[in-house]
């Protein structure tokens, strides 16, 4: 059955891409690039990497119409061993690790450690959040998407508020803002490497804008929809999100917000004190809360895509409508995650991951196997410059930082030793079936 049309992959792609990275990673950017302007320069640098990302995806989708995202396509294209390493990631870093931090920031909004009962273990919000999310999508596609499309347009609601409050307001950002000491900007190559710095976690709040092609096996004349709702869903959070972190900057004194992680709280109370905080609070925890969802939609369809290749077990495909099974575990491991890890410290690790991983499927259509077109071909220039762009930020980072790889890395590694086991496991039971 197909379950999803325009709207719903569209939707799909918002709530994947609002989620905690746009109202935390300004406050360490500023303290990086040490100006307001200079950080919403990298917000629009990033969202023109994310649209251009974004039309690369929907290239690949018509190429290979079917469920599975970077398994897939680097799978189909260039080798099983690599789109297993994919999957392999999706599964530590990008679903899993950014589930667990979207719903550990949920609680942080919804219940403070301060204000949460004595009664309530910590991470209880945030894994019930997982829980409802699991339950609604593993049992209930279409329903699941029904309600996934309505909180969406409630969140948008309560963003497109807080911009015009905040137009409301502009006397006060204008009496506010103010230009760092000149001993303190950047020129030269700090300033190229905290650029590129602040471009990887930016490229982490971006990374949703692929969100749909996961489900593309779901959709009716997938080819068209979904890169049509890839690019429709990146436009509107690049213009929110240029917007929204203009006034998280510059609303509050750089001091003020120069390294904090809760940035849009603090410029929301400068621009209309506590009732306007607590506003913006409930708009974030329901921006996370339809980021826990979208996340738990698209997530289990990668891994049902590798049981259905043999490379994880049978059980995780679909049944029926849904894949119950890789649902309860995306569901187990990312309640783990709340359990066991704190996720803020790992923003450069996932945002490093995710990126290399998007780079080199975008690098795909350049193969004699998927393209149709000579390499520099205008349909490629976007391709082009989305993997030229991401690769070399990742590179500046890790010039810069080189125990920023060591993570990844690590996930990489992990990845192809996995495949090289499930590989022998099939070999061996293939050995059994033949009676050798």
């Amino acid at each position: 059955m197909k379950n999803f049309g325009f709207w719903t992959l569209t939707f799909l792609v918002v709530a994947n891409m609002i989620g905690a990275g746009v109202f935390t990673t300004s406050g360490f950017a500023l303290a990086d690039l040490g100006s307001p302007w200079l950080v919403v320069v990298a917000w629009a640098i990033g969202g023109i990497i994310a649209v251009a990302g974004a039309f690369s995806y929907g290239l690949l989708v018509k190429r290979m119409p079917e469920s599975g995202g970077e398994y897939l396509f680097l799978s189909r294209a260039l080798h099983p061993s690599v789109g297993f390493i994919a999957g392999w990631v999706s599964l530590i870093a990008g679903f899993s690790g950014a589930i667990a931090f979207a719903a550990t920031a949920l609680e942080s909004y919804v219940v403070g450690p301060r204000s949460l009962p004595s009664w309530l273990p910590a991470g209880s919000v945030a894994a019930a959040s997982i829980v409802l999310a699991s339950t609604v999508h593993g049992l209930r596609p279409r329903a699941g998407a029904w309600i996934q499309n309505a909180v969406v347009i409630a969140k948008l609601i309560l963003l497109g508020s807080v911009l015009v409050f905040a137009a409301t307001k502009i006397d006060v950002i204008s009496q506010t803002h103010g230009s760092v000491p000149a001993e303190s900007a950047l020129s030269g190559w700090p300033l190229v490497a905290a650029m590129a710095g602040s471009l990887v976690w930016i490229s982490l709040s971006y990374s949703g804008f692929n969100a749909a092609v996961y489900v593309a096996g779901e959709v009716n004349d997938a080819h068209r929809q979904v890169p049509r709702a890839l690019v429709a869903g990146t436009m509107v959070v690049v213009v929110l999100y240029v917007l929204l972190n203009a006034i998280f900057v510059y609303a509050p004194s750089p001091e003020s917000i120069s390294g904090q992680p809760d940035v849009a709280a603090i410029a929301a109370r400068a621009l209309g004190g506590p009732w306007f905080e607590n506003f913006v609070r409930w708009t974030i925890a329901a921006c996370l809360l339809t980021s826990v969802f979208s996340m738990m939609m698209a997530a289990p369809r990668v891994y049902a895509k590798m049981a259905d290749d043999g490379l994880m077990p049978a059980k995780l495909r679909f049944q029926g409508d849904s894949p119950v099974v890789a649902t309860a575990v995306q569901m187990v491991l990312a309640i783990a995650l709340v359990a066991l890890s704190n996720l803020q410290g790992l923003l450069s690790y996932l945002g490093l991951t995710l990126s290399i991983t998007a780079a080199c499927s975008v690098a795909c259509l350049l193969l004699p196997s998927v393209r149709r077109k000579p390499v520099l071909h205008p349909v490629h220039w976007l391709p082009i410059a989305y993997v030229t762009c991401t690769l070399i930020a990742a590179t500046i980072l890790t010039v810069s930082d080189p125990w920023q790889i060591v993570g990844t890395a690590i996930t990489f590694l992990a990845g192809g030793i996995g495949y090289w086991v499930a590989r022998s496991q099939m070999s061996a039971t293939d050995r059994s079936n033949r009676g050798v």
